[in-house]
């Protein structure tokens, strides 16, 4: 059975994955985000909860790479989607170099007017770079393919 490892920021990013869960059936989903109450939203699977970072506090930054490279390490998925920001980012990064997993990056709906930074970034490491907002969708990527919404 494929392994997919989802992975999300909190708040909206979490919304978005949990509203891409049907894409999920038949395959074995681990998910991964930054509220350890989220584990009762994907109660029938696997659930990790990291420290919530960003760029500006560098030692929850280190916190949030250690333990997502214990995830991966782990898990070993076959694939890892993520709807945004810097743990989803991280993920799809190490699964690529660590396990040569396909990545799915689709940033988060609530950037209408460029992408995130998280996005900008995972560039090179996502075999599929997709944005929600048609008018982003550009040669060379990223893609849109609709929007979860």
């Amino acid at each position: 059975m494929k392994k997919i490892l989802v992975v999300s920021s909190g708040g909206g990013h979490w919304v978005e994955v949990t509203l891409l869960r049907s894409a999920f059936e038949g395959v074995d989903a681990v998910y991964v985000s930054v509220n350890p109450d989220y584990a009762d939203d994907v109660a029938e699977h696997r659930y990790y909860a990291v420290q919530d970072a960003n760029r500006w506090d560098r030692w929850k930054f280190v916190i949030l790479i250690r333990q997502l490279w214990l995830i991966v390490r782990k898990e070993r998925p076959d694939m890892v989607i993520s709807t945004g920001a810097a743990p989803g980012m991280l993920a799809i990064m190490m699964a690529k170099c660590l396990c040569r997993s396909r990545t799915i990056w689709v940033d988060s709906i609530a950037n209408a007017e460029r992408l995130s930074l998280s996005g900008q970034l995972v560039r090179p490491f996502a075999d599929a770079w997709l944005t929600q907002w048609p008018h982003l969708q550009k040669e060379g990527g990223p893609d849109y393919w609709g929007g979860v919404f």
